[in-house]
Protein backbone atom coordinates (compact mmCIF):
# COMPACT_ATOMS: atom_id res chain seq x y z
CA UNK A 1 0.00 0.00 0.00
CA UNK A 2 1.30 3.26 -0.59
CA UNK A 3 1.95 6.20 1.81
CA UNK A 4 -0.69 7.87 0.30
CA UNK A 5 -3.29 5.17 0.34
CA UNK A 6 -1.92 4.50 3.86
CA UNK A 7 -2.32 8.19 5.42
CA UNK A 8 -6.63 8.10 3.99
CA UNK A 9 -6.73 4.55 5.81
CA UNK A 10 -4.91 5.53 9.22
CA UNK A 11 -7.25 8.98 8.95
CA UNK A 12 -10.50 6.50 8.06
CA UNK A 13 -9.77 4.54 11.42
CA UNK A 14 -9.03 7.33 13.37
CA UNK A 15 -12.76 8.87 12.80
CA UNK A 16 -14.21 5.46 13.38
CA UNK A 17 -12.69 5.23 16.41
CA UNK A 18 -13.05 9.18 16.85
CA UNK A 19 -16.47 8.91 16.66
CA UNK A 20 -17.05 5.16 19.02
CA UNK A 21 -14.90 7.68 21.57
CA UNK A 22 -16.83 10.71 21.24
CA UNK A 23 -19.96 8.94 21.90
CA UNK A 24 -18.61 7.44 25.35
CA UNK A 25 -17.57 10.95 26.06
CA UNK A 26 -20.98 12.31 25.34
CA UNK A 27 -22.21 9.16 28.00
CA UNK A 28 -20.16 10.42 30.93
CA UNK A 29 -21.33 13.80 30.28
CA UNK A 30 -18.38 15.74 28.24
CA UNK A 31 -21.03 17.84 26.43
CA UNK A 32 -19.82 20.40 23.64
CA UNK A 33 -15.84 18.87 24.26
CA UNK A 34 -17.23 15.32 23.37
CA UNK A 35 -16.25 15.10 19.76
CA UNK A 36 -12.87 16.68 20.47
CA UNK A 37 -11.81 14.90 22.98
CA UNK A 38 -12.89 11.62 21.29
CA UNK A 39 -9.95 12.64 18.34
CA UNK A 40 -7.87 13.46 20.75
CA UNK A 41 -8.39 9.64 22.46
CA UNK A 42 -8.42 8.41 19.26
CA UNK A 43 -5.29 10.23 17.35
CA UNK A 44 -2.96 9.01 20.52
CA UNK A 45 -3.86 5.59 20.02
CA UNK A 46 -4.01 5.05 16.81
CA UNK A 47 -1.48 6.91 15.88
CA UNK A 48 1.03 5.22 18.80
CA UNK A 49 0.35 1.83 17.65
CA UNK A 50 0.76 2.41 13.57
CA UNK A 51 3.86 3.81 14.72
CA UNK A 52 5.46 0.92 16.81
CA UNK A 53 4.11 -1.50 14.27
CA UNK A 54 4.38 -0.21 11.16
CA UNK A 55 6.74 2.90 10.67
CA UNK A 56 7.87 4.60 13.95
CA UNK A 57 8.95 7.78 11.68
CA UNK A 58 6.06 9.32 10.57
CA UNK A 59 4.49 12.06 11.84
CA UNK A 60 1.36 14.04 12.68
CA UNK A 61 -0.90 14.46 9.47
CA UNK A 62 -1.00 18.48 9.42
CA UNK A 63 -3.38 18.50 6.70
CA UNK A 64 -5.76 17.02 9.01
CA UNK A 65 -5.87 19.56 11.33
CA UNK A 66 -6.21 22.21 7.83
CA UNK A 67 -9.61 20.41 6.87
CA UNK A 68 -10.85 19.88 10.40
CA UNK A 69 -10.15 24.21 10.54
CA UNK A 70 -11.99 24.69 7.25
CA UNK A 71 -15.01 22.73 8.33
CA UNK A 72 -15.07 24.30 11.63
CA UNK A 73 -14.78 27.81 9.91
CA UNK A 74 -17.41 27.72 7.88
CA UNK A 75 -19.67 26.16 10.68
CA UNK A 76 -18.96 29.84 12.82
CA UNK A 77 -19.47 31.61 9.61
CA UNK A 78 -23.26 30.17 9.09
CA UNK A 79 -23.69 30.29 12.82
CA UNK A 80 -23.18 34.30 13.26
CA UNK A 81 -24.29 37.13 11.44
CA UNK A 82 -22.13 39.63 9.15
CA UNK A 83 -24.30 42.73 10.62
CA UNK A 84 -23.17 41.54 14.66
CA UNK A 85 -19.06 41.07 13.48
CA UNK A 86 -19.24 44.29 12.71
CA UNK A 87 -20.82 45.73 15.31
CA UNK A 88 -18.05 44.64 17.49
CA UNK A 89 -15.38 47.15 15.66
CA UNK A 90 -15.93 49.53 18.45
CA UNK A 91 -14.37 47.17 21.18
CA UNK A 92 -11.26 46.06 19.12
CA UNK A 93 -9.23 47.89 21.23
CA UNK A 94 -10.31 45.29 23.95
CA UNK A 95 -9.58 42.37 22.06
CA UNK A 96 -5.96 43.90 21.31
CA UNK A 97 -5.28 44.48 25.12
CA UNK A 98 -6.16 41.38 25.99
CA UNK A 99 -4.38 39.47 23.64
CA UNK A 100 -1.21 41.35 24.11
CA UNK A 101 -2.14 41.09 28.01
CA UNK A 102 -1.61 37.66 27.30
CA UNK A 103 1.27 37.61 25.21
CA UNK A 104 3.16 40.11 27.67
CA UNK A 105 2.03 37.61 30.26
CA UNK A 106 3.52 34.09 27.61
CA UNK A 107 7.25 36.46 27.44
CA UNK A 108 7.36 36.52 31.44
CA UNK A 109 6.43 32.96 31.85
CA UNK A 110 8.87 31.85 29.15
CA UNK A 111 11.12 34.06 31.09
CA UNK A 112 10.66 32.19 34.54
CA UNK A 113 10.58 28.71 32.61
CA UNK A 114 13.52 29.17 31.06
CA UNK A 115 15.27 29.75 34.38
CA UNK A 116 13.19 26.42 35.69
CA UNK A 117 14.16 23.93 33.29
CA UNK A 118 17.77 25.94 32.81
CA UNK A 119 17.07 26.74 28.68
CA UNK A 120 17.53 29.56 26.70
CA UNK A 121 15.11 32.70 26.74
CA UNK A 122 13.92 31.91 22.97
CA UNK A 123 13.01 28.31 23.72
CA UNK A 124 11.38 29.06 27.13
CA UNK A 125 9.48 32.34 25.32
CA UNK A 126 8.54 29.56 22.04
CA UNK A 127 6.75 27.03 24.82
CA UNK A 128 5.02 29.19 26.64
CA UNK A 129 3.68 31.85 24.37
CA UNK A 130 -0.11 30.69 23.31
CA UNK A 131 0.02 30.17 19.95
CA UNK A 132 -0.22 27.08 17.29
CA UNK A 133 2.04 24.02 18.32
CA UNK A 134 3.23 23.43 14.69
CA UNK A 135 4.22 27.56 14.60
CA UNK A 136 6.03 27.31 17.90
CA UNK A 137 8.02 23.84 16.73
CA UNK A 138 8.78 25.23 13.36
CA UNK A 139 10.54 28.81 14.44
CA UNK A 140 12.23 26.60 17.26
CA UNK A 141 13.59 24.33 14.39
CA UNK A 142 14.61 27.42 12.34
CA UNK A 143 16.99 28.80 15.65
CA UNK A 144 18.18 25.28 16.60
CA UNK A 145 16.24 25.34 19.11
CA UNK A 146 14.97 22.26 21.43
CA UNK A 147 12.04 21.15 19.42
CA UNK A 148 10.65 18.76 21.70
CA UNK A 149 10.51 20.94 25.01
CA UNK A 150 8.67 23.51 22.73
CA UNK A 151 6.21 20.67 21.41
CA UNK A 152 5.91 19.03 25.08
CA UNK A 153 4.74 22.32 26.38
CA UNK A 154 2.55 23.85 24.08
CA UNK A 155 1.06 20.70 23.72
CA UNK A 156 0.22 19.81 27.54
CA UNK A 157 -1.27 23.27 27.98
CA UNK A 158 -3.48 23.18 24.60
CA UNK A 159 -4.91 19.60 25.60
CA UNK A 160 -5.14 20.86 29.29
CA UNK A 161 -7.49 23.68 27.73
CA UNK A 162 -9.41 21.91 26.03
CA UNK A 163 -10.30 19.40 28.98
CA UNK A 164 -10.46 22.00 31.70
CA UNK A 165 -12.52 24.81 30.05
CA UNK A 166 -15.79 22.95 29.43
CA UNK A 167 -15.85 21.74 32.42
CA UNK A 168 -15.35 25.00 33.98
CA UNK A 169 -17.87 26.65 31.13
CA UNK A 170 -20.45 23.88 33.18
CA UNK A 171 -20.85 22.24 29.44
CA UNK A 172 -21.28 18.73 30.96
CA UNK A 173 -25.01 17.52 31.51
CA UNK A 174 -26.91 14.68 30.20
CA UNK A 175 -27.32 13.77 26.60
CA UNK A 176 -29.87 11.19 24.30
CA UNK A 177 -27.09 9.34 22.81
CA UNK A 178 -29.79 8.04 20.70
CA UNK A 179 -30.88 11.77 19.53
CA UNK A 180 -27.78 12.23 18.55
CA UNK A 181 -27.16 9.16 16.25
CA UNK A 182 -30.12 9.98 14.98
CA UNK A 183 -28.95 13.36 14.20
CA UNK A 184 -26.24 12.20 12.60
CA UNK A 185 -27.83 9.49 10.97
CA UNK A 186 -30.66 11.50 9.43
CA UNK A 187 -28.40 14.28 7.38
CA UNK A 188 -26.41 11.50 5.44
CA UNK A 189 -30.11 10.80 3.94
CA UNK A 190 -32.23 13.94 4.20
CA UNK A 191 -29.54 15.97 2.51
CA UNK A 192 -31.21 16.47 -0.58
CA UNK A 193 -29.17 17.15 -4.71
CA UNK A 194 -30.02 21.21 -4.22
CA UNK A 195 -28.26 21.13 -0.55
CA UNK A 196 -25.53 18.88 -1.90
CA UNK A 197 -24.85 20.95 -5.18
CA UNK A 198 -24.86 24.06 -2.63
CA UNK A 199 -22.26 22.62 -0.74
CA UNK A 200 -19.59 21.68 -2.87
CA UNK A 201 -20.11 24.80 -3.98
CA UNK A 202 -19.07 26.69 -0.83
CA UNK A 203 -16.69 23.72 -0.69
CA UNK A 204 -14.68 25.10 -3.95
CA UNK A 205 -14.99 28.86 -3.01
CA UNK A 206 -13.51 27.75 0.60
CA UNK A 207 -10.78 26.07 -0.73
CA UNK A 208 -9.89 28.91 -3.65
CA UNK A 209 -9.87 31.79 -0.74
CA UNK A 210 -8.27 29.55 1.80
CA UNK A 211 -5.66 29.02 -1.05
CA UNK A 212 -5.39 32.46 -1.55
CA UNK A 213 -5.09 33.38 1.83
CA UNK A 214 -2.26 31.06 2.44
CA UNK A 215 -0.49 33.12 -0.20
CA UNK A 216 -0.40 35.97 1.42
CA UNK A 217 0.32 34.90 4.50
CA UNK A 218 -2.31 34.93 6.22
CA UNK A 219 -2.81 33.52 9.95
CA UNK A 220 -4.23 30.35 10.08
CA UNK A 221 -5.67 30.95 6.47
CA UNK A 222 -8.03 27.66 7.05
CA UNK A 223 -9.71 28.95 9.63
CA UNK A 224 -9.86 32.28 9.22
CA UNK A 225 -10.85 32.39 5.69
CA UNK A 226 -13.37 29.59 6.24
CA UNK A 227 -15.43 31.89 8.47
CA UNK A 228 -15.34 34.72 6.28
CA UNK A 229 -16.36 32.69 3.11
CA UNK A 230 -19.13 31.00 5.96
CA UNK A 231 -20.47 34.25 6.69
CA UNK A 232 -20.97 35.64 3.54
CA UNK A 233 -22.19 32.55 1.93
CA UNK A 234 -24.64 32.35 4.72
CA UNK A 235 -25.72 36.10 4.00
CA UNK A 236 -26.25 35.71 0.13
CA UNK A 237 -28.45 33.05 0.76
CA UNK A 238 -31.41 35.43 2.91
CA UNK A 239 -30.57 38.15 0.46
CA UNK A 240 -30.90 36.85 -2.92
CA UNK A 241 -34.52 36.66 -3.79
CA UNK A 242 -34.20 33.00 -5.99
CA UNK A 243 -32.46 31.89 -2.97
CA UNK A 244 -34.42 32.79 -0.32
CA UNK A 245 -36.87 29.64 0.00
CA UNK A 246 -33.88 27.27 -0.03
CA UNK A 247 -33.59 25.49 3.99
CA UNK A 248 -29.09 25.40 3.40
CA UNK A 249 -27.40 24.17 6.58
CA UNK A 250 -24.31 22.36 7.40
CA UNK A 251 -25.33 18.78 7.68
CA UNK A 252 -24.45 17.88 11.47
CA UNK A 253 -22.01 15.06 10.17
CA UNK A 254 -20.21 17.51 8.51
CA UNK A 255 -19.74 19.85 11.42
CA UNK A 256 -18.89 16.43 14.02
CA UNK A 257 -15.99 15.15 11.26
CA UNK A 258 -14.21 18.75 11.50
CA UNK A 259 -14.01 18.64 15.38
CA UNK A 260 -13.09 14.98 14.79
CA UNK A 261 -9.84 15.94 12.82
CA UNK A 262 -9.36 18.88 15.12
CA UNK A 263 -8.62 16.51 18.24
CA UNK A 264 -6.84 13.74 16.09
CA UNK A 265 -4.24 16.13 15.24
CA UNK A 266 -3.69 16.74 18.89
CA UNK A 267 -3.58 13.10 19.64
CA UNK A 268 -1.60 12.16 16.86
CA UNK A 269 1.66 14.25 19.14
CA UNK A 270 0.74 12.33 22.05
CA UNK A 271 0.62 9.14 19.83
CA UNK A 272 4.17 9.71 19.32
CA UNK A 273 5.32 8.63 22.80
CA UNK A 274 7.25 11.42 24.11
CA UNK A 275 9.87 10.75 26.28
CA UNK A 276 8.94 12.73 29.66
CA UNK A 277 10.77 12.54 32.75
CA UNK A 278 8.96 13.46 35.92
CA UNK A 279 11.46 16.38 36.53
CA UNK A 280 10.59 17.54 33.13
CA UNK A 281 6.50 16.74 33.67
CA UNK A 282 6.88 18.82 37.13
CA UNK A 283 8.90 21.65 35.02
CA UNK A 284 6.39 21.78 32.55
CA UNK A 285 3.30 21.86 34.88
CA UNK A 286 4.36 25.00 36.37
CA UNK A 287 4.11 27.55 32.89
CA UNK A 288 0.60 25.92 32.00
CA UNK A 289 -0.38 26.28 35.11
CA UNK A 290 0.58 30.37 34.61
CA UNK A 291 -0.32 30.27 31.48
CA UNK A 292 -4.11 28.83 32.75
CA UNK A 293 -3.87 31.59 35.72
CA UNK A 294 -3.24 34.38 33.59
CA UNK A 295 -6.15 33.91 31.28
CA UNK A 296 -7.91 33.87 34.36
CA UNK A 297 -6.81 37.24 34.90
CA UNK A 298 -7.42 38.61 31.51
CA UNK A 299 -11.03 37.69 31.65
CA UNK A 300 -11.31 39.33 34.81
CA UNK A 301 -9.75 42.53 33.15
CA UNK A 302 -12.31 41.62 30.69
CA UNK A 303 -15.34 41.33 32.94
CA UNK A 304 -13.81 45.14 34.72
CA UNK A 305 -14.01 46.62 31.04
CA UNK A 306 -16.78 45.15 29.25
CA UNK A 307 -20.69 44.18 30.02
CA UNK A 308 -20.09 40.76 28.92
CA UNK A 309 -20.59 38.00 31.42
CA UNK A 310 -18.11 35.91 33.06
CA UNK A 311 -18.45 32.51 30.52
CA UNK A 312 -18.13 34.90 28.01
CA UNK A 313 -14.80 36.40 28.57
CA UNK A 314 -13.31 33.04 29.91
CA UNK A 315 -14.11 31.64 26.15
CA UNK A 316 -12.80 35.04 24.70
CA UNK A 317 -9.47 35.16 27.01
CA UNK A 318 -9.10 30.85 27.21
CA UNK A 319 -5.21 30.44 25.91
CA UNK A 320 -6.22 27.40 24.16
CA UNK A 321 -6.42 26.71 20.72
CA UNK A 322 -9.17 29.09 18.76
CA UNK A 323 -11.23 26.53 16.74
CA UNK A 324 -11.75 24.63 19.92
CA UNK A 325 -13.28 27.47 21.66
CA UNK A 326 -15.10 29.10 19.22
CA UNK A 327 -17.07 26.02 19.04
CA UNK A 328 -17.47 25.82 22.36
CA UNK A 329 -19.12 28.32 22.76
CA UNK A 330 -21.29 27.82 19.54
CA UNK A 331 -22.02 24.36 21.35
CA UNK A 332 -23.54 26.53 24.44
CA UNK A 333 -25.11 28.95 22.36
CA UNK A 334 -23.34 31.69 23.86
CA UNK A 335 -22.25 34.76 22.28
CA UNK A 336 -20.41 33.13 19.33
CA UNK A 337 -19.77 36.47 17.46
CA UNK A 338 -17.62 37.76 20.84
CA UNK A 339 -16.17 34.54 21.00
CA UNK A 340 -15.17 34.63 17.55
CA UNK A 341 -14.06 38.44 17.00
CA UNK A 342 -11.88 37.83 20.33
CA UNK A 343 -9.92 34.92 19.08
CA UNK A 344 -9.60 36.46 15.01
CA UNK A 345 -7.88 39.43 16.64
CA UNK A 346 -5.88 37.47 18.79
CA UNK A 347 -4.62 34.91 15.92
CA UNK A 348 -3.78 37.57 13.90
CA UNK A 349 -2.17 40.09 16.41
CA UNK A 350 -0.09 37.13 17.97
CA UNK A 351 0.81 35.80 14.38
CA UNK A 352 1.59 39.23 12.79
CA UNK A 353 3.77 40.54 16.25
CA UNK A 354 5.45 37.37 16.99
CA UNK A 355 8.61 37.39 14.44
CA UNK A 356 8.60 40.67 15.86
CA UNK A 357 9.10 39.26 18.99
CA UNK A 358 11.25 36.16 18.03
CA UNK A 359 13.57 38.90 16.65
CA UNK A 360 13.65 41.00 19.65
CA UNK A 361 14.32 37.52 21.87
CA UNK A 362 17.05 36.55 19.98
CA UNK A 363 18.73 39.51 20.17
CA UNK A 364 18.49 39.67 23.61
CA UNK A 365 20.24 36.23 23.99
CA UNK A 366 23.01 37.28 21.27
CA UNK A 367 23.96 40.17 23.06
CA UNK A 368 24.08 39.12 26.76
CA UNK A 369 26.33 35.92 25.21
CA UNK A 370 28.76 38.13 22.98
CA UNK A 371 28.89 40.02 26.53
CA UNK A 372 29.46 37.14 28.56
CA UNK A 373 32.35 36.70 25.93
CA UNK A 374 33.47 39.90 26.42
CA UNK A 375 33.50 39.91 30.14
CA UNK A 376 35.58 36.52 29.68
CA UNK A 377 38.31 37.91 27.39
CA UNK A 378 38.74 41.18 29.89
CA UNK A 379 39.18 38.60 32.85
CA UNK A 380 41.92 36.61 30.63
CA UNK A 381 43.40 40.23 29.68
CA UNK A 382 43.95 41.03 33.09
CA UNK A 383 45.05 38.09 34.73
Amino acid sequence: MSIKYTHYFLIGIEIIVALVSGLIFIAIGAGGGAWILGGIASGALVFYFYRSIYNNQAEPNRNSRKVGQIIVGLTVGFSIKHNDILALYSQLHIFLLLTFFLLFSGVIIGYIYSRLEKTDLLTGMLATVPGNIGIMASIAADYGRNISLVSIVQLIRFTSIIIVIPIIASVSNSHDISKIIDSVTTSLFSFGLTNFSLLSLLLFITVLTVKLGSQFKIPVAGFFCSIIVGTIFNSSLDSLPFLAHIDFNLPPLFNLIGQVLLGITIGEYWGMKPKLGKLTIAYTLVPVAMTFVAGLVSAGIAMFLTPWDWLTCLLVTSPGGSPEMIFISLALHHNVEIVTAGHLVRLMAINLSLPALVSFVYYLERSSTEKQHRDRVVEKTAT
